[in-house]
């Protein structure tokens, strides 16, 4: 669905079969249809996704291929990525679902599934890996610790992406035999409710080719076609063995870009690995990904219409990271680039993102452009659900046109101990067209929460109007403040923007 899409009244919904949900059901419901194994172990903010999945089983709902999946809840994180790992060596497709510590435990045997070029999925709600503290929010440190298992990375913006590209992985899995990690920020997508179109089974049996699916089954361990999987090698062939998979990696994202526009066919609702917007001869531009893309691409909107030569680039498909479709991507008037990280490699030169970026332009800037190359900086953002806003947006890029940025940045702090933050800009830009906008403050475990999510889902299910609806609240939960965003409209909605200080904004109190 695109954002400039139009539905004038309710039965237009309906026939698009437009569909109130969050992103853990956006993922999980393409993932259960995808699959006849599930491995589970619940932790936060994955879970839903496992328990829709349980309760999809007991209702029998089937697969696409018409069988009820299998879905065992195993003794930890580890112990599900072992079963699904078996799945898969018996022929199955199998999935699963993580964050933070839980995606850490199945580290072991995602480098057995990638070195064994296994087709799989999994599916994780991107959570801050424990450091210093425990923290249940959202960031890239989990996702950020598995780049080197061997398994792709396709990242999600918001909630009908994690619908769109859970189907995407799945299909392109299938063809690459890259097993994916399909992620989405936790809580800021995972738990968002917003208007889903959805995908129905015949759209899945077209991605998910008959012929790639009895391809997997025929390269099952079995003793009627016996195969040596799993062996020890010595020094005189490991080497060789590990780079001949180089073909694989070399072939994928082109074979994801292709799931992309055959998807694009079949719903018309289209992708790239990486999707630039704004001017088409800017010289700053922000490279990022994951929800913060709508926040910036919001706030580019409105600086275009100041006139200003700014621009975003969307990240997709991070693993295996295409050079060629990165930079094809990219305006060639560029001077100066922003990547934002969310998360921290202490000690390191720069963040992943990061440093991506710049090997990918010191490698390959002169073959796709003619103008000189431009200067890199990286910065962190968001870390544990930090606050990312639009003023923070239109900072970095003041910092770009100025010159006063500088390596190793941070935006939405102020660090007063090694003084990185940069100065935060306040501005009158106007970001948000929405009709109604709400905000609901209440006490956990009052009711507050609940209640407006199912405002959410009756106002969009039963009238024409588009709805949204954004809650947060602390690790503490039962007792602490919570504060529900709520925002209707005409046209789709594709991300809350908190915009506190507007002064249409409609704020209702509800903690006596």
């Amino acid at each position: 669905m695109n954002a400039n899409n139009k539905v004038g009244s309710l039965t237009e919904k309906q026939e698009m079969d437009i569909r109130i949900m969050d992103g853990n059901e956006a993922a999980a419901s393409v993932a259960y249809r995808c699959t006849d194994v599930i491995g589970i172990y619940p932790i936060t903010p994955s879970s839903a996704m496992s328990e829709y999945c349980e309760e999809w089983t007991n209702l029998k709902i089937k697969n696409f291929r018409g069988t009820i999946p299998s879905i065992y809840e195993m003794q930890s994180e580890a112990g599900a990525a072992g079963l699904v790992h078996g799945a898969l060596t018996a022929g199955s497709l199998a999935t699963s679902f993580t964050s933070s510590q839980g995606l850490l435990l199945m580290i072991p045997n995602m480098y057995k599934i990638a070195g064994e070029l296994t087709s799989f999925v999994l599916h994780v709600a991107a959570r801050t890996v424990a450091t210093h503290a425990l923290s249940i929010f959202g960031d890239h440190s989990d996702v950020m610790a598995v780049r080197q298992t061997g398994f792709a990375m396709l990242s999600s913006d918001n909630c009908q992406q994690a619908h769109d590209f859970a189907l995407i992985a799945h299909a392109a899995t299938l063809k690459s035999r890259i097993p994916f990690v399909h992620f989405f920020d936790g809580f800021r997508t995972s738990h968002e409710l917003n208007h889903v179109q959805y995908i129905h089974d015949n759209v899945i049996a077209e991605m998910l080719e008959t012929n790639a699916v009895v391809q997997n089954f025929q390269r099952r361990l079995t003793p009627d076609a016996p195969t040596l999987r799993g062996s020890s090698q010595n020094p005189d062939t490991y080497f060789q063995a590990r780079e001949a998979v180089n073909q694989y990696y070399d072939g994928c994202p082109d074979i994801v870009a292709d799931m992309m526009d055959k998807f694009g066919e079949l719903t018309q609702r289209h992708y790239k690995p990486f999707v630039y917007f704004g001017d088409d001869k800017a010289t700053d531009i922000i490279v990022i990904m994951g929800s913060a893309v709508s926040t910036v691409k919001q706030t580019v909107a409105s600086l275009l219409k100041q006139n200003r030569k700014v621009g975003v680039l969307c990240v997709h498909l991070f693993r295996p990271f295409s050079v060629k479709h990165c930079l094809n991507a990219m305006p060639s008037t560029v001077q100066n680039i922003a990547v934002l990280d969310r998360t921290k490699e202490p000690g390191a030169v720069g963040e992943p993102l990061y440093l991506d970026i710049t090997s990918a332009i010191a490698r390959n800037w002169k073959t796709h452009h003619s103008t000189p190359q431009p200067t890199i900086f990286g910065g962190r953002y968001g870390l544990s659900s930090k606050e990312f806003a639009p003023r923070h947006v239109v900072s970095v890029f003041t910092a770009l046109e100025l010159g006063t940025i500088f390596h190793d940045f941070t935006i939405g702090i102020t660090d007063d101990v090694t003084n990185l933050s940069l100065p935060l800009i306040h501005d009158n830009l106007k970001y948000d067209d929405t009709k109604l906008r709400a905000l609901f403050y209440g006490l956990g475990s009052d009711g507050t929460v609940g209640a407006n999510k199912n405002t959410i889902k009756i106002v969009g299910a039963d009238s024409p109007w588009f709805t949204q609806g954004y809650f947060v609240y602390d690790s503490k939960k039962s007792g602490g403040m919570t504060t529900s965003h709520l925002r209707f409209n005409s046209s789709p909605l594709i991300r809350l923007t908190l915009l506190m200080r507007q002064t249409s904004l409609v704020v209702i109190n509800l903690a006596y």
